[in-house]
C-alpha cells in the first residue's frame, strides 16, 4: 500500500532542514579560528636570535599598514637598521647579492615588528599572502628572486608553511633615499 504524503509535510520537513543548516553555518561562523598549539613565531624569532625593533615610521603621509576584514595590507618597509641607518646603494653596481639579500632579510625583520605593532602577538598571523620585492638595481641586473630571497627565506624560518607566499621581485631604476630593496606584503589573520 503507497502512501503519499502531503505536499505541505513535504514543505515543512525542508523547511525545518534548512532552518538547522542555517543554525550551524552560524554556530561555524561565531567559533573563531585560532592557530593549532604550538605555533609561536615570536619563540621561533627568539631561537633565531632576533629582537624585533620598535617599526619604522612612515616617512610620508600614509601608514605602515591597513586592515580590511582578515587581510592586511603592509606598507613597502626597506633595510632600515636599528640605528637608523638604510642599506643604500644599486644592486650589480655598489651592492652584492649576499648584501642584498641579508638587507631583505632586514626588511623582513621590519615588517615583523610592523605586524607585531598591529596585532599584539604574532600567533595572529595565519598565513603570509602576497609578497612584492622591489630591488634597486642597474638594469642589467636579473637576479632580483636571489635578492628579495632574504626576506622569503626568514619568514618560512619564522612562521613555517604559513610564511610560503606567492610573490614577485622586480627590478627598479631607483626607491626612497636609494635604499637597496622596498618590500611591501600582504598578511591574513586570526580574528
Amino acid at each position: 500500500m503507497n502512501k503519499v504524503i502531503p505536499r505541505h509535510f513535504t514543505y515543512l520537513l525542508i523547511a525545518i532542514l534548512l532552518t538547522g543548516c542555517a543554525q550551524q553555518s552560524q554556530q561555524n561562523k561565531e567559533a573563531p579560528e585560532t592557530p593549532e598549539a604550538g605555533y609561536d613565531p615570536e619563540a621561533r624569532l627568539a631561537e633565531l636570535g632576533i629582537t624585533l625593533p620598535s617599526p619604522p615610521q612612515p616617512v610620508a603621509n600614509y601608514v605602515n599598514g591597513v586592515r580590511t576584514g582578515n587581510l592586511i595590507f603592509l606598507a613597502g618597509k626597506g633595510p632600515k637598521r636599528a640605528d637608523g641607518s638604510e642599506l643604500t646603494g644599486k644592486l650589480g653596481v655598489d651592492i652584492t647579492i649576499e648584501q642584498g639579500y641579508e638587507g631583505a632579510r632586514l626588511t623582513a625583520i621590519n615588517q615583523m615588528a610592523v605586524l607585531k605593532a598591529m596585532l599584539g602577538d604574532l600567533k595572529k598571523v595565519k598565513r603570509i599572502v602576497k609578497v612584492l620585492g622591489m630591488v634597486n638595481c642597474d638594469p642589467s641586473f636579473v637576479e632580483q628572486p636571489a635578492v628579495i630571497n632574504g626576506f622569503s627565506d626568514l619568514m618560512v624560518e619564522v612562521f613555517g608553511d604559513r610564511g610560503r607566499h606567492a610573490r614577485a621581485a622586480v627590478g627598479m631604476a631607483s626607491l626612497p633615499r636609494a635604499q637597496a630593496v622596498e618590500i611591501e606584503l600582504v598578511v591574513e589573520v586570526y580574528e
